[in-house]
């Protein structure tokens, strides 16, 4: 860092309380964006006001440092990087200032997330439409900046249609309302208005050039908006020139935006087809039916997502045969009769093209209908997740954004995309495509590895040929996600050395020191300079050495280089509600506390961009610290990143550099001292009567003296016999895990209970070797101790792998335990034995409901109680393996089952535990967890399956939960007291 730079951070520091960022770390987790670019920052400032904010920008221009106003940081074209000051906006400055329900408008600070706002608004009856895919992450200033689109533009246009007015400063300070100005400019003769009438005057001196140069597509986001200045019936609105500027021209403090009312009834049709071709061709006329959405899913998207666990579902269900393409026709008409009359004439029409399911190839297909809003839903997860689905390829070569979105008229759509392909096949690869098929704006990415000289020269030739393409059919080669650094290169070509000169004209009127976030649209870098990208031509990632099985990726550290780079900073383990992922960030709204930016911080780490020993610096576990291993990432990040596995490697680097805590040492080898602690309970429970021992713990081993431990007991869960049951009953293994053994046996024993009640044979093997009882290892892997955790496995595997060889399921009722086999122990170990035994673990709700779908399971249940409210284990969320907790619950009669809407309780083994995460760890419970059980009724159960899931309920409640099998255990009770 430069002596300047030194005192621009102290600077910042003295004059502002929010984050002020020098540090390598936090600078390379804001280098990058969902681009293909990297620039490290000289320092990031993460204001708590728009004030702040702003004396942020005044203190980086008084040391001639050039600033970046940055939201949700998914840009794909490199928007939001640069080399000075970046500007977080998206921690704290997401404020709905003010809403007109009458009016349908409202006025936002530039931090707030679409989805965000469209939840305060939807009580109101309203939304906000220009619903991007990115609606978990991306700020309403970011938007902006792109002038962003959205599936629906059909009918609710651009970010441009429906901004009324901006407020911005500029530059050198001077602060301004942007909105409708008429041309007269009959207010006083001040900055504002000095800069607007020479903005209107290059309007009108420029109209002509404009006309003839601008495409006639709605798509058109490249470029500063001159058309919003030229003269014409309607008021000029100066805000539309701000739009789509990327931050170039002034610095946004709060949007004023047009509102619609919510979409009521819709219904989808889901055209099919044998030929893309004749998908591109057909879309000029599907429009004809006025949907307000027609959106492209390739074969390749389709044959990715059958990959990927959470949209295998509907695919299964909508998808028909084998398509070269899908069309998604979507209606939205006020009264229900109407959509479905629309349906008919989309089958119609579809028919009067002449498809038909008995064709071939070129005219085979049809239309599938959706009425089911469930199932809706899951489409249009699954179509919005389109980049991410794409980029889950596990190879070095990946989609590339660079000519994504251009835009062209519709008659021109299947020539544009077979002559692209074409293009694509000339260079040695292919490309995949999707989306806004009714606008002539798909998103297309050829495959390639920017780590290689040749598929950059061959990036470059692609470019050039598909924007001449572009502007053979008129189109515009910028059609919703920008210009940044890869596009503002080729503007001269579009627009011609004229609207050139307006452009820097127009940067030069407002920020003649190019202090705005330069390099975009005006005075680019050329789009193929390496030394920018994120893989630079010396990018290298040394041999090193990994604990658990990362062959599925290439790359050093037996592929864990593969597994990191997978991220690709699309931001969806930023969304604040829906699903589990990040609770951290949910929590902190902190970069760091993402699983981007954790994974980012690995990739740069590993690659030596942080120093020597980064991987296992004070700084990494630092990066490590908030993340709850919760899984969730591995479920719901569309590319796969698993960074609960990528952990324990961290962990692991740690402890071979380090060694151990002693509070390490206390999670980790629970399993092994469990029994001699069991024999002491009275003793040890000690420390959570006495105020001394739980400070003196909290001194010399970090774990928190406000929380209680669990009790230990003696009378553990130790069956004498081994098997139990009837003995010609259908064979199952219960696992009994060390926490519910060792602190809640009551658990296994109403397992035990409901399974001999439904007349199975049911076994408790002891350990084939002897000794202690079976153990998952998963407290040896959260403390990064691979080696005992193997140990431990081995232990398992060889008692379990009998009982698995002949077909019978073993079932668990500790999620993060049971799921360890189905998991971490494919991680550590690649032999059949092992996979059999993985292939039989079962959670014990799984099992049951298995049982019960093949009429094989009969309990004479009774009511217990009318309603209860269940807490899903984040383990069973990323397997897949919670609807059976509702389903198993529903089996006891005349229960209401709730499913609380939560993401990790917080505890997450020791986590919670720990005097340096016990405030998050709350954090995390009282997002939505703790504040649904205290509305429950005291009548009403709480069911969470996981030990540490039922600690933090009780902690932050003083309700106490039960496991499922205690709740099927008292339905039983109900029975047998009235048999």
């Amino acid at each position: 860092m430069t002596e300047t730079d030194v005192r621009l951070r102290d600077r910042l520091s003295r004059e502002i309380t929010g984050d002020v960022f020098f540090d390598a770390f936090n600078r390379g987790r804001y280098a990058t964006d969902a681009s293909f670019y990297q620039i490290v920052p000289a320092g990031v400032v993460v204001p708590r006001s728009i004030d702040e904010a702003l004396r942020a920008l005044a203190i980086a221009r008084d040391a001639g440092r050039k600033v970046t106003p940055r939201g949700g940081g998914t840009s794909q074209c490199g928007q939001t990087i640069n080399d000075g000051i970046v500007v977080d906006l998206s921690k704290h400055l997401n404020r709905l200032l003010s809403l007109d329900v009458e009016n349908r408008t409202c006025v936002v600070e530039p931090g707030i997330v679409l989805d965000d706002l469209n939840r305060q608004l939807k009580k109101h009856g309203l939304w906000f439409p220009v619903d991007v895919s990115t609606a978990s992450r991306a700020t309403i200033g970011g938007m902006a900046g792109n002038n962003s689109c959205g599936g629906r533009s059909l009918r609710y246009g651009t970010m441009r249609d429906n901004t009324l007015s901006m407020d911005a400063t500029l530059a050198d300070g001077t602060l301004m309302h942007f909105g409708e100005v008429s041309r007269d400019l009959t207010q006083p003769n001040d900055k504002s208005s000095e800069l607007f009438r020479d903005m209107l005057a290059l309007g009108a001196r420029e109209a002509s050039e404009i006309a003839d140069r601008f495409p006639k597509v709605q798509r058109r986001v490249g470029g500063y908006n001159l058309d919003a200045l030229v003269p014409r019936n309607a008021v000029n609105n100066m805000a539309h020139l701000l739009v789509g500027s990327e931050g170039t021209l002034a610095f946004t403090t709060q949007v004023e935006l047009k509102l619609w009312p919510v979409i009521g009834n819709k219904v989808l049709g889901v055209c099919h087809f044998g030929s893309f071709y004749e998908a591109m061709d057909a879309a000029q006329h599907l429009v004809k039916l006025r949907p307000i959405a027609v959106e492209l899913v390739d074969r390749t998207m389709i044959a990715l997502g059958r990959d990927i666990a959470m949209f295998r579902p509907v695919i299964e269900a909508t998808v028909k045969g084998d398509p070269d393409a899908l069309l998604i026709v979507e209606f939205a008409e006020e009264d229900q009769p109407q959509n479905l009359q629309k349906l008919k004439q989309l089958s119609e029409l579809i028919g009067d093209l002449g498809f038909n399911w008995n064709n071939p190839t070129r005219k085979w297909g049809g239309v599938v209908d959706v009425v089911e809003p469930a199932v809706q839903t899951a489409i249009a997860d699954f179509r919005t997740s389109g980049l991410n689905v794409m980029m889950s390829m596990k190879q070095e070569g990946k989609p590339v954004s660079f000519v994504e979105d251009c835009a062209v008229p519709l008659p021109h759509l299947a020539d544009y995309t077979d002559r692209l392909n074409k293009v694509f096949a000339k260079h040695g690869t292919r490309g995949t495509m999707y989306a806004h098929a009714s606008e002539g704006c798909l998103h297309v990415r050829p495959v390639l590895n920017l780590k290689l000289e040749k598929d950059v020269k061959a990036m470059r030739a692609i470019a050039e040929e598909a924007f001449a393409m572009v502007r053979e059919y008129k189109g515009s080669h910028s059609g919703e996600h920008g210009d940044g650094l890869v596009r503002s290169e080729f503007h001269e070509t579009m627009f011609g050395s004229r609207i050139i000169a307006d452009f820097k004209e127009v940067k030069e009127r407002f920020d003649p020191g190019h202090v705005l976030n330069p390099g975009k649209i005006v005075d680019p870098p050329k789009m193929d300079d390496r030394s920018l990208f994120r893989y630079t031509p010396d990018y290298r990632v040394p041999e090193f050495k990994t604990e658990l099985d990362w062959s599925a990726y290439p790359g050093t550290g037996g592929g864990f280089q593969g597994a990191v780079e997978m991220c690709n900073n699309n931001g969806a383990c930023r969304k604040l509600e829906g699903g589990a992922m990040c609770p951290s960030y949910r929590a902190t709204r902190n970069e760091k506390d993402v699983t981007r930016g954790r994974a980012n911080t690995l990739r740069l780490a590993i690659s030596g961009q942080l120093g020597p020993d980064a991987l296992s610096s004070d700084a990494m576990m630092d990066t490590m610290k908030l993340c709850v291993s919760c899984k969730a990432c591995r479920h719901e990040c569309p590319t796969g990143v698993d960074m609960a596995r990528m952990k324990i490697e961290v962990l692991s680097a740690r402890r071979a550099k380090h060694g151990l805590s002693l509070r390490d040492r206390l999670v980790g080898f629970l399993p092994h001292y469990a029994p001699l602690f069991s024999r002491l309970a009275p003793l040890v429970n000690l420390r959570n009567r006495s105020k001394l021992l739980r400070g003196l713990l909290e001194r010399v081993a970090g774990i928190s003296a406000k929380r209680a431990l669990p009790a230990w007991r003696r009378d553990v869960f130790a069956p004498q016999a081994e098997a139990f049951g009837p003995v010609d009953g259908r064979e199952v293994v219960l696992f009994g895990d060390t926490f519910n053994r060792t602190y809640e046996r009551e658990n296994l024993d109403a397992a035990l209970q409901v399974l001999i009640a439904g007349g199975y044979r049911v076994h408790v093997p002891k350990p084939s070797g002897g000794g202690r009882p079976l153990c998952c290892g998963r407290t040896f892997l959260s403390a990064g101790l691979v080696d005992h955790a193997r140990a431990e496995l081995d232990r398992l595997v060889a008692t379990y792998a009998p009982f698995a060889a002949r077909g019978v399921p073993i079932v668990g009722l500790e999620p993060s335990c049971l799921l360890t086999l189905r998991d971490e122990l494919l991680s550590l170990r690649s032999d059949d034995v092992a996979k059999t035994v993985s292939a039989h673990a079962l959670m014990f709700e799984e099992f049951l409901v298995r049982e019960a779908a093949a009429g094989r399971l009969s309990l004479p249940l009774k009511p217990i109680a009318a309603k209860a409210v269940v807490h899903g284990h984040c383990h069973q969320k990323s397997f897949g393996a919670f609807k059976p907790v509702e389903q198993a619950l529903r089996l006891i009669p005349e229960l209401q089952v709730e499913t609380i809407e939560s993401s990790c309780c917080g505890m997450a083994g020791a986590f919670g535990y720990g005097a340096d995460t016990y405030d998050a760890s709350i954090e995390m419970a009282e997002l939505s967890l703790l504040p649904a059980v205290r509305r429950a009724d005291a009548e009403t159960l709480v069911i969470a399956d996981g030990t540490s899931c039922r600690h933090q309920i009780k902690d932050g409640t003083e309700r106490s939960a039960l496991h499922v099998a205690r709740a099927l255990a008292m339905s039983l009770d109900g029975a047998q007291s009235n048999s």
